[in-house]
């Protein structure tokens, strides 16, 4: 039952919040009466929050995630830096790891200008298609990137880059320069730069700035993000 339940968890994606309980049934793979009754199971539980027919993830589980130790710690340190960069640039911010071949936001700052993106705390998108998971994916180990190089890239957007040549040619681009930038590959009208965060040598995770892309001057904003990821490394090196 324990895996059933997961099984509908992971039915929940940052481009799809809410479904009903035949929805559910389907991308489960499972009979809707046992997806009813450990839906019940998941509401009672604070895991799953139900308004009317539709089911959405509850904040029950964010407050289990945000318990995660080493997350925790690496969010409460970031957070300054973060803060700062949004000050510096006035843009929307995020702070993001890799979970297997996905980056997975553990914070977003931005202004009364929300912008409109698939990002969400707690959320995850594919490393290929952002900023922050380029990065994190240019300064991984070669095992991973060949892994990734050599499966289907997803696409979020028709700029989203799907060939594995020119994935392989930005990625040593961005171990040049220390810097990864997306243009459109997530969300239309949205560019993004990002830098990787180390700590003991490790890629531990990756920040960035996303602008609309009437805005995006990375002259301007590329100095930003570089002291703040290295500001965040060296407080990380320092506290480890």
């Amino acid at each position: 039952m324990l895996e059933k339940a997961a099984v509908i968890l992971e039915c929940f994606t940052p481009s799809g919040g809410e479904f009903r309980l035949a929805e559910l049934s389907e991308r489960a793979g499972l009979p809707k009466p046992t997806v009813h009754r450990l839906a019940a199971d998941l509401v009672r539980l604070g895991w799953l929050e139900r308004t009317g027919p539709h089911y959405r993830l509850g904040a029950k589980l964010f407050e289990l995630g945000s318990l995660v130790p080493h997350r925790l710690d690496l969010r409460e340190t970031a957070l300054p830096f973060l803060q700062d960069l949004f000050e510096a640039t006035r843009e929307t911010v995020h702070l993001g790891v890799r979970e297997g071949l996905d980056v997975v936001y553990l914070e977003r700052i931005h202004g009364h200008e929300a912008l409109r993106l698939p990002s969400r705390i707690g959320g995850s998108l594919p490393l290929t298609c952002t900023g922050v998971g380029k990065a994190l994916l240019a300064f991984s180990d070669a095992e991973l990137q060949e892994e990734v190089l050599s499966g289907p890239l997803p696409g979020l957007t028709p700029y989203s880059i799907t060939d594995p040549d020119r994935l392989r040619l930005a990625l040593e681009k961005i171990q040049v320069s220390g810097l990864a930038y997306e243009e459109q590959e997530a969300a239309l009208g949205v560019s993004c730069i990002a830098a990787p965060v180390f700590a003991g040598g490790t890629t531990v995770a990756a920040l960035s700035v996303a602008v609309p892309r009437p805005r995006f001057s990375p002259a301007r904003l590329a100095p930003a993000v570089r002291t703040a990821a290295l500001g965040l490394s060296r407080a990380l090196r320092r506290a480890g």
